[in-house]
């Protein structure tokens, strides 16, 4: 009985995970209102906006997180959920059986891939439009047609060459003939700092003569002004004193000792005399 059990569990153990590896994309479906339905496996979101991961997510998680938001596509990878306003390129659209990762919440569902993303119609309108072309597909797409293009407008060898040549001529050779706009501009400032230099230096110079002249004019000034203040004498040494008084006057002293006057009295001050008046 126990035999029994074992069996019926590892064959519902096998059945699952067979059912898990062998999990596809639903195959599209026309748009249905009001209820989401599958729109293709792609490898790009398109304009889509990133809303997080979804605990357990599954189509129906991931639609009505994106028909509560007024979205009108999704798209899932894992537990990775995206909402827009468009599909997304139909250059991206790649096989269903790219879109073989199990959801997070339903296994048997399908929620992208490896780079790749189960996109939905949410259900709130049924005609939607598509995103442009994304970067990778028309990066590739360019480059083939460049490819393209070079392939069919090759030209010979010695045209191409010639072309080559033309140009290389016409190009100027900055290294021999150009001038040197470093030295020159380097000539120049060094120009401009000498000759402000030397300006600078020449009104210096006049100012401080300018200055020596004013002080010596000043000084000539002074002296002129202390001889007509000291009598017609230059100032002393000892402090400029004026000797104005006669008395001070050795010279005059010795005139003055040459008559009867005698040398100690102070004829300075008045001689008051005395005359009897005749009765």
């Amino acid at each position: 009985m126990s035999l029994r059990r074992f069996a019926v569990a590892a064959v519902l153990a096998f059945a699952s995970i067979s059912s898990a590896t062998d999990t596809k994309e639903k195959p599209a479906e026309d748009p249905i209102s009001g209820t989401d339905t599958v729109h293709g496996c792609y490898k790009s979101f398109g304009t889509m906006t990133s809303q997080g991961e979804v605990p357990f997510n599954t189509q129906g998680k991931c639609t009505e997180l994106c028909r509560g938001k007024n979205k009108v596509a999704a798209a899932s990878n894992s537990h990775d959920c995206y909402c827009g306003d468009e599909y997304p390129s139909k250059a991206d659209l790649v096989d269903d059986d790219q879109c073989t990762e199990p959801c997070p919440g339903f296994d048997s569902e399908a929620c992208g891939g490896l780079d790749t993303y189960t996109v939905y119609n949410t259900g709130v309108r049924v005609t939607v439009g598509e995103s442009a072309e994304s970067s990778s597909s028309s990066s590739s797409t360019s480059s083939a047609e460049a490819t393209k293009t070079s392939s069919v407008s090759e030209a010979p060898a010695n045209t191409s060459d010639t072309i080559e040549t033309i140009t290389a001529s016409s190009e100027p050779d900055s290294s021999s003939g150009g001038p040197n706009v470093a030295g020159i501009a380097a000539g120049v400032v060094v120009g401009v700092v000498c000759v402000s230099g030397i300006i600078g230096g020449i009104f210096f110079w006049l100012r401080r003569k300018r200055n020596a002249e004013i002080e010596e004019e000043h000084r000539r000034n002074a002296a002129v002004n202390a001889f007509i203040s000291g009598g017609g004498k230059p100032p002393s040494s000892s402090g400029g004193l004026s000797m104005s008084d006669s008395r001070l006057d050795p010279v005059m002293n010795r005139r003055m000792s040459d008559g009867s006057i005698a040398d100690n009295q102070d004829y300075s001050r008045r001689i008051l005399r005395v005359r009897n008046a005749d009765i």
